[in-house]
């Protein structure tokens, strides 16, 4: 709670906001402080362990502007925030948002999602990134509703939460999805009115699995740089493997639906305004307006988003092109496989070769159950090594991190 009162009073006082994950190593930490030199560090924690030479102070020591405990006055224009980026390709970076981008995505999810001052939101999400932050904190205050906080997530806790709140919605990522699906009490879930998953991709299977318990999920999507821009429908079909369909106010630049996947643009009033002290990494994503997200799409017969992987995580491997998520999907269904991540690795005869890291729930690779799944892609596509892994590096938010795999 206390990061809270911290987060609002720095909103109050008109100051810029800047979250940090106190699970980040202290040199990851002295890196963001050094990039924004902050006039000011708020932490639980003793100063000399954050990073010794900064003033450091508690939430109740903040100023107000003028003395008075009015709000500062702000403009849409204004900084609000600077979130770093989770880093999926090592080179994190702190975005701009402003209170104009705020504003604009609560707008947009108030209308999209029904959210009124009746629901009561459940989330464990860190909030030191937009989707626990401004997606489910601050838009859900901006409801005039109320925010049920766990600092962390336990499949068993989350549920029972759910029941002694009496929660209509719940925001989380597929990993928390897939613990609560292990729980026996997972049938808490059909009392939710809204089940979110965001951040990284959501299997099919755990998608089917939840329908069945009646709570279908709502699958979106967006990022740090646009906050959340596409999502599938309050009502109507909510298609598994998609992402769905523009949020209300934004513009996308996507594929027709039978052309070839190609890299997302997204322009709107949720877009940022840029890296803070970054120009070149700021003109080399912001064009005319239009955010170059990075992320390869097609659109379905339905006029849904499929994302099809990262542009910077396109494997070419003998002139053709491998998606690496297309990829994890086929194998994603063959017996015993937990999860998998496909790369391209350097190879002098193809450039680069498909290769698989597979978890399995045996720690054991059974060759034959893996190439009988990828029989339906085509030749180029099948892995041409499968290496076991008891684990995948993935983020805090549960992103996966291929760039450590290569």
């Amino acid at each position: 709670m206390s990061s809270v009162v911290a987060a609002l009073a720095v909103l109050h006082a008109g100051l810029v906001l800047v979250p940090v994950s106190t699970r980040q190593s202290a040199t990851e930490r002295r890196t963001v402080i050094d990039d924004v030199e902050p006039a000011l560090v708020v932490s639980s924690e003793e100063p000399g362990r954050i990073v010794p030479g900064w003033t450091w102070s508690t939430a109740a020591d903040l100023p107000t502007p003028e003395g008075s405990s009015d709000p500062a006055v702000v403009g849409r224009d204004d900084l609000a925030l600077i979130v770093y980026t989770s880093g999926t390709t090592g080179d994190p970076k702190g975005a701009m948002i402003t209170h104009g981008n705020l504003a604009a995505e609560a707008d947009a999810l108030l209308e999209a999602w029904g959210w009124t001052a009746d629901d009561r939101l459940l989330t464990a999400l860190p909030l030191f990134h937009v989707h626990g932050l401004v997606v489910a904190l601050m838009t859900g205050l901006a409801s005039g509703g109320s925010v049920v906080l766990q600092p962390a997530f336990e499949a068993c806790d989350f549920l029972a939460s759910m029941r002694q709140y009496v929660v209509t919605m719940a925001f989380c990522v597929p990993t928390m999805l897939h613990r609560l699906a292990s729980d026996p009490d997972v049938a808490t879930v059909a009392g939710l009115r809204l089940l979110v998953s965001g951040s990284a991709p959501l299997s099919v299977d755990l998608f089917e699995a939840f329908a069945r318990l009646g709570a279908p999920i709502l699958e979106r999507y967006g990022m740090t740089e646009t906050l959340l821009t596409v999502s599938n429908p309050l009502d109507g079909d909510r298609r598994a493997g998609t992402v769905g369909r523009a949020l209300p106010g934004v513009v996308l630049d996507a594929p027709a639906s039978g052309e070839p996947p190609r890299e997302l643009r997204v322009s709107g009033p949720t877009v940022f305004p840029g890296y803070w002290r970054k120009p070149g990494a700021t003109s080399e994503v912001l064009t005319d307006g239009w955010m170059q997200t990075g992320d390869i799409v097609r659109t379905d017969e339905a006029g849904y988003l499929v994302v099809c992987g990262r542009s910077k995580e396109l494997i070419i491997t003998g002139g053709f092109n491998v998606y690496p998520a297309e990829v994890e999907d086929v194998l994603s269904g063959a017996p015993g496989v937990v999860e998998v991540a496909v790369v391209g690795v350097h190879s002098p005869e193809w450039g680069e070769e498909v290769v698989a890291h597979v978890v399995t729930d045996d720690g054991q690779i059974d060759h034959d159950a893996l190439e009988a799944c990828a029989e339906v892609l085509s030749a180029y596509k099948r892995p041409r090594r499968y290496i076991p892994a008891t684990t995948l590096p993935r983020n805090a938010l549960g992103k996966l991190q291929r760039h450590l795999l290569r």
